[in-house]
């Protein structure tokens, strides 16, 4: 049975426009594509709704795998080859029935032979395929062990005389080079390097190179994690490697070269942005790991409190003026606005974003990329668009005066203007402008909101525990209290903690979530911004008008349980 694109207009998860952009769509495909699958691919929905729903067409029940422990004694009712076989995941037994997660639970096939091994009567229930990938890799070790995997590189390395000192290493001529980057053993360590920080959900892949070797490093959840230390012999061969993948000038080794490489890794689609940096000992690797997948989340999925969401959704729906994000970076701003973008995108406006890099591609939406070189800067690309008819406006970010000038003209003029800006906090968005020599008029008569953020690490799901803490720790720290929590006669609290399981790789969190400060602008704020006045006193503004600071929505997120005291110390107040 197809799953027709009604269900989800009627579920609410699109507008009937988005459908009819998804039909179209469909059409031009004319490879018989399911919608429910171009709706996936146009970050319209998500992979757990379209399986959800596609549950809800066969009569089958969702389960979401990730969110679930299975029994151990379910788990070795079916053995790992089966397990594997079948991408089937055992969750629970009930007396003569067991509950099995499965890909496709209408494979009757599956559910016979599954019947007979276990001699127990099998209710199928569906869950999305890479859960059960990553399900399948934990509850049966279906994965190869990495040491084990580098161990059995590293003999193949032992067959061949590779040893060289530096010296050596740096006559080596551009086809030797290439020679020994495209060797059988190097090909398998760079692979396994890319597939495990993959695996590990990594954002960054850093290869640095030392006097006696290298050693590689994962950014997992905006912290650095040691991975391999690999001997000296393969810096040199490994480096080129890389280069190769990434179509660098391999003999180059005293400037930094970037590129990027497309790949796919354990069928899904990744972008890698590759950066070099000649060092001492040779030179630094730095793959940025982009999910193509990954960026189809909607704003309701970034951790926004209630109220702060609809506050942006309302901002959203303004037909002009600037919307500012803000934050250091690695702070999910393009996240952010790609999920605005994707929210805005009902196929009546004409939207048109102007990036360096562009990091994803999204249907539906023009998007250009800075070329400085060509003379494709944030300015004249921002120039070039407005002769473009456009509603909606990204500019990637605000670097200059001019590209800030423009900006806030275009806002003025009937255009929805979206960009970032690297300050700590919203109310210093108007001071940063004002100090880039932007004139404030045009500041206050523009601005609509300014959304500043962080990302903080969330508890793992899967060994959270409760715990009780004095209520004069937070205040120790400095937090904000609540109203609820503010009368003295509140002595203990409960908080909450990751005891650390092989699911979080025993550091007590898995993913992360957004802590969020919005400023939407007031009449009495834009005579501040009119007056210079400092940041300090538009904060005092936005609080006394209900703005919840950055420390008051990670105090929500304690309490509510998603993150740790520890977390907010180490992002907010470091």
């Amino acid at each position: 049975m197809m799953l027709s694109g009604e269900l989800f207009v009627q579920e609410g998860l699109i507008s009937e426009d988005q459908l009819k952009l998804a039909l179209d769509k469909q059409r031009e495909l004319g490879s018989g594509e399911p919608i429910a699958r171009v709706l996936v691919e146009m970050g319209y929905i998500n992979e757990r709704d379209r399986v959800r729903c596609l549950g809800k067409i066969w009569g089958v029940p969702f389960i979401d795998v990730h969110d679930c422990v299975p029994q151990s004694e379910a788990v070795s009712v079916i053995s790992p080859q089966l397990a594997k076989k079948f991408r089937a995941i055992p969750i629970e037994r009930q007396d003569n029935k067991l509950l099995v997660a499965m890909a496709n639970p209408l494979d009757i096939f599956v559910i016979d032979e599954l019947r007979l091994t276990t001699g127990l009567e099998i209710e199928p229930m569906i869950a999305i395929e890479e859960d059960l990938s990553n399900a399948l890799h934990t509850y049966y070790k279906l994965d190869v062990n990495v040491s084990d995997a580098l161990a059995g590189v590293m003999k193949d390395f032992g067959t061949q005389d590779l040893e060289l000192n530096r010296n050596e290493e740096e006559e080596l001529s551009e086809d030797e080079l290439r020679e020994m980057g495209e060797d059988a053993p190097i090909i398998r360590l760079a692979n396994l390097i890319i597939g495990q920080g993959v695996s590990d959900k990594a954002s960054d892949i850093h290869l640095e190179p030392y006097k006696n070797g290298m050693r590689v490093r994962y950014r997992v959840d905006g912290v650095m994690m040691d991975g391999m230390k690999l001997p000296r012999k393969v810096v040199a061969p490994l480096t080129s490697r890389m280069k190769i993948m990434s179509d660098m000038d391999i003999a180059e080794k005293r400037v930094p070269q970037d590129n990027r490489i497309s790949a796919i890794v354990g069928g899904k689609e990744y972008d890698f942005r590759v950066s070099t940096l000649p060092m001492v000992h040779g030179e630094k690797i730095v793959m940025r790991v982009l999910d193509k997948s990954g960026i189809n989340v909607g704003l309701s999925k970034l951790g926004f409190l209630d109220n702060n969401l609809k506050q942006i959704e309302d901002m959203c729906a303004k037909s002009y003026g600037i919307i500012l994000v803000t934050g250091p970076t690695g702070s999910g701003k393009s996240t952010t606005l790609y999920s605005i973008l994707n929210k805005i995108n009902t196929g009546q406006n004409n939207i048109i974003t102007i990036e360096d890099p562009v990091e994803y591609e999204l249907d539906g939406i023009n998007q250009c990329g800075v070329n400085v070189r060509a003379g494709m800067t944030f300015a004249a690309g921002l120039r070039a668009m407005l002769r473009q008819d456009p509603d909606v406006i990204m500019v990637g970010e605000m670097r200059d005066n001019e590209t800030a000038t423009i900006a806030m003209e275009a806002a003025l003029t009937g255009h929805l203007v979206l960009s970032t800006l690297h300050t700590n906090d919203a109310p210093g968005a108007a001071t940063r402008l004002i100090d880039m020599d932007v004139e404030p008029f045009l500041i206050s008569s523009s601005l609509v909101c300014v959304l500043a953020q962080r990302l903080v690490r969330q508890i793992c799901s899967h060994c959270k525990e409760a715990y009780t803490a004095p209520r004069e720790m937070l205040l120790r720290y400095g937090f904000p209290l609540p109203e609820g929590l503010a009368h003295d006669s509140i002595a203990e609290i409960t908080l909450f903690k990751g005891a650390g399981c092989d699911h979080c790789k025993h550091t007590g969190y898995k993913g992360r979530t957004g802590v969020h400060e919005l400023m939407v602008l007031s009449d009495d704020m834009r005579d501040c911004i009119l007056e210079r006045a400092p940041s300090h006193v538009l904060r005092n503004l936005a609080t006394s008008n209900g703005m919840r600071t950055l420390q008051m929505d990670a105090v929500a997120k304690i309490l509510m349980g998603l993150t740790t005291v520890d977390e907010v110390l180490r992002v907010l107040y470091s």
